[in-house]
């Protein structure tokens, strides 16, 4: 075997760094947006706190999505996982709409 690395050609890894960049900006924004609602419907302190909290958090929700986005091994896994997640959070959110369905 030789000792050069097989390079992919450049438009998979522009295709690549779209999808991250993409994953990066949209998945995080769906996904903060996301855990602030959640949070702010779950916590168990007042409304104005948990509004709060929730929309604190978000800030670190989108930075951790943006930074997983361009860590990951590789793209598919992001929006695999992300999509999962998101999944999971929109049904807290509906669930506590069921329970109460305040806004």
């Amino acid at each position: 075997m030789s000792g050069r690395a097989v390079r992919a050609p450049a438009w998979r890894r522009g295709a690549d760094v779209a999808a991250r960049t993409v994953a990066a900006i949209g998945l995080g924004y769906l996904l903060a947006a996301l855990a602030a609602a959640a949070l702010a419907r779950w916590l168990p302190v007042p409304r104005l706190e948990a509004t709060m909290t929730g929309s604190l958090i978000s800030f670190a929700v989108f930075a951790a999505v943006a930074m997983w986005a361009f860590a990951a091994r590789e793209a598919w896994r992001v929006w695999a996982y992300g999509c999962l997640v998101a999944s999971g959070l929109a049904v807290l959110i509906w669930l506590s709409l069921l329970m109460e369905p305040r806004l």
